[in-house]
């Protein structure tokens, strides 16, 4: 599986990188920002986008948008993460068709939990 982490904080990256690898996810991409991170779905295939909802250029709901609404990325999983719980950007966030979301800070088995539910959501072809 190859995952997508998006944060523009270089720690949280490498927190939830390392949290990833523990768990035997080793095909990691990442980026800074909703830009890039959407120049690099473009290009590479990617299984799943986990992004922070609080990055530059394009926040993580208007990159979820710009996912949702291109043909070849419409289906991608993406798994929000965010420092803040907010109800209503949740419900916007559910809106918009997110995978899943988690409230930072978290630990490796809440991220274990969330990505073994969007795995058995994945339609098997």
């Amino acid at each position: 599986m190859k995952v997508l982490v998006v944060d523009d904080m270089l720690s949280m990256r490498q927190v939830t990188i390392q949290m990833l690898r523990s768990l035997g996810y080793n095909n990691l991409d990442e980026a800074v920002s909703g830009l890039e991170a959407l120049k690099k779905l473009r290009e590479q295939d990617y299984d799943l986008l986990i992004t922070d909802l609080h990055i530059p250029n394009l926040d993580g709901k208007q990159l979820l948008e710009k996912v949702r609404h291109d043909n070849n990325l419409a289906n991608l999983p993406v798994l929000m993460v965010s420092s803040e719980y907010d109800k209503k950007q949740v419900t916007d966030l559910i809106a918009a068709k997110v995978s899943g979301f988690i409230v930072k800070p978290f630990n490796s088995n809440i991220l274990r939990k969330h990505l073994d539910w969007i795995k058995a959501e994945i339609p098997t072809v």
